[in-house]
Parts: C-alpha cells; structure tokens; sequence
C-alpha cells in the first residue's frame, strides 16, 4: 500500500502545526498497562520489511494528492517530493527497538523514531498510525499467548511428568475470525512465538517470508462437523471410522470432532466400544473434541468418560493420564480465563493437564484492541533551531495518560527501566537501531525470538 495513504487524514495537516525551525522530532511506543502483566515485543520486523524498505514514487505523491486534495485536508506535496528528489524516495527516519521476543512490563519503551533530515521533522509522527499498528497488534497476541503459555505451564508442572507437550497445548484456530488474511498471518505468527500448534497457514508464509523459518508451526488431520455429517446420523460410526482409516497410523495424531449428535453416546458407544480395539491397535492417538456446551464441564466428563472406557494411569504427581492412544482438545469457548477455569477443574478431580490441548479461535487472534494493552505512541522530544527540549503531555483530567520526557533509553537490571538518554552513562542502551533510511540495520530470527521469550 502506499505509505503516504497509510495514516490518518488530520495527520497531513501536521506538517504546518510545528513551531518555525523545528528540525527533528523523537517519538515512542510503549503499552501503559492493560490485561498482561508482561508484554512479548514482537512483529516490527514485518512491517520494516514489507512497507518502510520500499521507495515512495511519484505516482504515489500524485494518488495521495489527489485523494487528499478531494478528502479536504492539507497535502504536503513539498515535502514528499524532497523526500522522493534528495533521499531517493526512501524515507528518512530512525528507528530503534528492543529484540524482538524480549518480555518487558508495561510503561516500558518498546520503539523510538525519529527522522534523520531536519527538513522532515514532521515525518515522525505522520508513521504513528502505520507504526502503531505494527507494533500493538501482534504484540498483543504474542502477549495473550504468553500469558495462556505460563498458565499452561503452571497447571502441567503441577500435574504432569513433564512441559514436553507444552508447545502443543495451544493451537492457533483463528484464521477465519480474522479480520483479514494480513491479520491472520501477522497474528498466527506472534502466537507462533510462543506455541508450535496452528491451523493458521498465513502465519507460515509470513514467518519464512520475514523471520527465515521454514516452518513454523504444525498441525494433523482433523474432522469438521461436514465431514463427519455428510455420513447422516445412521453412519456416524462409519464417519469416525474411515477417520480412524485414513489417518490413524502408528506415531500419527487425528483429531475428530464428536458432538455432532450426542457426545456422550459417541464417546460411551462409539469410541469406548465398537471403535475402542480398533483405536488402541492402530498406534496412533485419537484426540477427541468436544465443540459445545459449558468448556469447564464438558472437558471434565469428556475426559473421565473416556477414562471409564480406555483407562488410565496415575503418573508420579500423583494424577490420573489417559493411556497414549487417546486425548482431548477443547476449541470451543477457550479464553485465558477459561483456560484456567478448565485447568483448575481438573486438577482439582485430579485428572493431570497432560490429558488436554486447547484451540483458540478469534479470541486470540480478533478479539484484542489498542486499548488492551494501552498501547500508545508519543512525542517526547524536539530539537528546535539545533537545541533539543523536551515534549511531553501531563492531563490533570487523567494522569495515567501522562508521557515520557526528552530522548529515551531503556535499561536492564533487576528491573527494567525507561530512562532519559543524556542519563544513560555507561549502562547498556537496550532501545537498538534496527532502521535507517530505507535499510534494515539488524534482522533477527523466529528461533532467536523464542529463545529470548523462554529465555
């Protein structure tokens, strides 16, 4: 898309608010809070890649004149011309940020911008939008799923031999309720930062496409609710079991949905009878998904049901685990809270976390906002006349609205600190640049970000 359209059209008006002689203008992102307790930084590679390494043209100057020129507002076709004429068409701003996959608490600097040509400093903020949304978006999903990750994790050390499954646990179903493919593959790769599951292929193009991993994520054979009821309700045992024939082969997993008609009837009948011999003999693990109903309850008697049927063993934690030819995976209703909620039901029928995977569909990847993690981007220095002064806002009306000062570093110690540069002294500056005038000044890889998140 054309960079110059990618903003905000009171943006565009900008370029004529800025005090006479300003000449650079340093900007940053940060979340201020929200649903997490910490933040995985993580998606600015893509949005480097894919918009700011490309040249602006002179067909893209005349397309936004003429839309803005109609829209109403204020074009600046000076300044984009200079920016096309003396910097080549490529824009002329630093960026610096933290590694991506690094996990920071909230009011931590996470980006900072600034434009590099005094004749553009009011490029800076003209990017907010189109880099704000580079960064809070799968940064939130990459957070949410860190957050479902350690719980996960808590209940299966609790209850489980081992975390050996763990990458397994949350599988990405969110593809369809995404609000576009884009969407999809930005935010099925930022839960890939954290998992291996997902059912979401647009986040393996972007993740070989930008972090130079051949495949990301994984999946097996599964069941929908067609396949299985295009066998009418008389052949619901023959559905389940050219399931079983088709895919059911020794070390192979198949998912099948079961509650097309009567969950229960199918796992008492279905699987625990006429197909039990059939599942075990194959040496494959049948994972059966329950897909409606009350998740907390419905995961429990699935799992003790199968339990009266296959068995079960009770591991050295001292909870019940199914025999390995058969599990469950919940898809249906699954939040951070309900995961939790589901979890906490089981361990507490001591039944072990090891029995189950999750499936997450739009509430991971659709339903996050800005606001849920209050992510903002913020002025906070300018240099005027080769004299740089602070920015800031400070409303008495809402004091957690209120922005740093001057031009920022970010520090590691027993905290994490956002501190003012000029403060800096001989500590390590986190905030690194990674862009630069049209170039990408450090890549990093899908591996190297999910060492740092386990890190």
């Amino acid at each position: 898309m054309n960079i110059i359209l990618n903003t905000d059209s009171y943006k565009t008006s900008h370029y004529l608010q800025y005090p006479q002689g300003t000449e650079y203008v340093s900007s940053y992102i940060e979340s201020r809070g929200g649903a997490y307790e910490n933040g995985v930084f993580f998606g600015l590679q893509m949005f480097l890649d894919a918009y700011l390494c490309h040249p602006i043209t002179a067909a893209d100057i005349e397309e936004a004149s003429q839309i803005y020129s109609a829209h109403g507002v204020p074009f600046n076709k000076q300044g984009w011309d200079y920016i096309l004429e003396k910097c080549d068409g490529y824009l002329p701003v630093e960026i610096e940020a933290l590694p991506e996959g690094t996990v920071v608490p909230a009011h931590t600097a996470l980006v900072q911008i600034k434009n590099t040509d005094p004749n553009c400093a009011w490029l800076t903020s003209y990017l907010e939008t189109a880099l704000l949304r580079a960064i809070w978006y799968p940064m939130t999903v990459a957070s949410k799923s860190f957050a479902c990750k350690q719980v996960i994790a808590q209940y299966l050390e609790k209850t489980a031999d081992s975390l050996e499954g763990l990458p397994f646990k949350l599988h990405d179903f969110g593809a369809r309720g995404a609000a576009s493919n884009e969407a999809a593959g930005i935010g099925g790769l930022a839960h890939l930062v954290n998992f291996l599951g997902t059912d979401t292929v647009a986040s393996l193009v972007y993740g070989k496409r930008y972090y130079h991993c051949d495949i990301a994520g994984f999946s097996i054979p599964a069941a929908e609710h067609s396949t299985i009821t295009a066998w009418g309700k008389d052949g619901e045992v023959d559905a389940y079991k050219n399931m079983l024939t088709q895919f059911a082969k020794p070390g192979s997993l198949v998912a099948v949905v079961s509650d097309s008609y009567d969950l229960y009837h199918a796992i008492d009948k279905l699987w625990g009878e006429e197909l039990k011999q059939k599942v075990m003999d194959s040496g494959a693990t049948l994972v059966v998904r329950p897909d409606s109903g009350d998740p907390v309850e419905i995961v429990s008697t699935t799992i003790e049901r199968l339990m009266d049927k296959f068995g079960y063993e009770i591991n050295t934690k001292g909870y019940k685990v199914l025999p390995s030819c058969v599990r469950v995976i919940q898809g249906d209703g699954i939040s951070l809270d309900s995961i939790k909620a589901i979890l906490s039901n089981l361990e507490a029928k001591e039944i072990s976390a090891d029995n189950l995977a999750f499936g997450m569909g739009a509430e991971l990847l659709q339903k996050v906002n800005r606001d849920t993690m209050k992510f903002a981007m913020k002025a906070s220095a300018v240099c005027i006349e080769g004299r740089w002064q602070d920015v800031y806002k400070n409303p008495v009306t809402d004091p957690n609205k209120a922005s740093k000062k001057g031009r920022l570093a970010v520090v590691k110690g027993e905290q994490w600190q956002t501190v003012r540069l000029d403060e800096l002294d001989s500590r390590t500056n986190q905030l690194q640049p990674v862009f630069r005038n049209g170039k990408v000044l450090q890549r990093t890889t899908l591996d190297e970000i999910r060492a740092r998140v386990s890190g």
